[in-house]
């Protein structure tokens, strides 16, 4: 029988990874649906443990990343964009943290310190949230350290990644320490219909 209890999922997103999927997506004229993600990853839990899918709920969303200032994000012609994206996360309850990059002389975008308040954020909220499962949607293998603490307060770690080139690009040790690694680009190549669940129109 089904446990009929309230089980918590709490999603951390690395922004920068999740820029890389629907980069990857685009080709496909197709971005990531985040609310038909959200739905994916509260029916994949649900299965995987044996829960009932009414009952397993992602409550709460963080989605970490730089982001330029206004008069730059403007002059680089990104305002309206990012702004767009930003509706995105707010149609989805997703609490969005930024921190200020700046564009060197060389054309190179320097991001200092998102990966440390990603990981410390995600640890603390673990901490004091009665999350039953932690959802990280990066490919980092400095977050492998993370994933190990946070087992340590005896919470499940799912790892979610889509990667679209030849080679795997997830960190290994990030895939080996995880409860179990939910891997899009497997999955998607196996089920394509899925795609029209947790994808739409780019130009949407």
């Amino acid at each position: 029988m089904p446990d009929l209890s309230i089980k918590s999922i709490g999603l951390f997103i690395d922004g920068g990874y999740y820029a890389d999927i629907d980069k990857g997506l685009l080709a496909e004229s197709r971005r990531l649906n985040l609310k038909g993600l959200i739905k994916y990853l509260q029916k994949s839990i649900a299965e995987r443990f044996g829960l009932d899918v009414q009952h397993c709920l992602v409550t709460e969303s963080h989605f970490y990343r730089g982001r330029f200032r206004s008069a730059d994000a403007k002059k680089a012609g990104r305002l309206e964009s990012d702004r767009i994206f930003e509706d995105r996360l707010i149609e989805n309850d997703v609490v969005f943290h930024y921190k200020h990059v700046r564009e060197m002389e060389d054309g190179s975008i320097k991001e200092k310190g998102i990966d440390v308040w990603f990981a410390l954020e995600t640890y603390e909220l673990a901490m004091y949230r009665d999350f039953d499962f932690i959802v990280l949607i990066t490919g980092d293998a400095d977050h492998e350290m993370l994933v190990r603490k946070i087992k340590a307060l005896k919470k499940q770690v799912i790892l979610l990644t889509w990667n679209f080139d030849d080679n795997d690009s997830t960190a290994p040790a990030l895939k080996e320490e995880v409860t179990y690694h939910i891997d899009l680009k497997i999955i998607t190549a196996a089920n394509p219909e899925l795609k029209q669940h947790i994808c739409q129109a780019a130009s949407r």
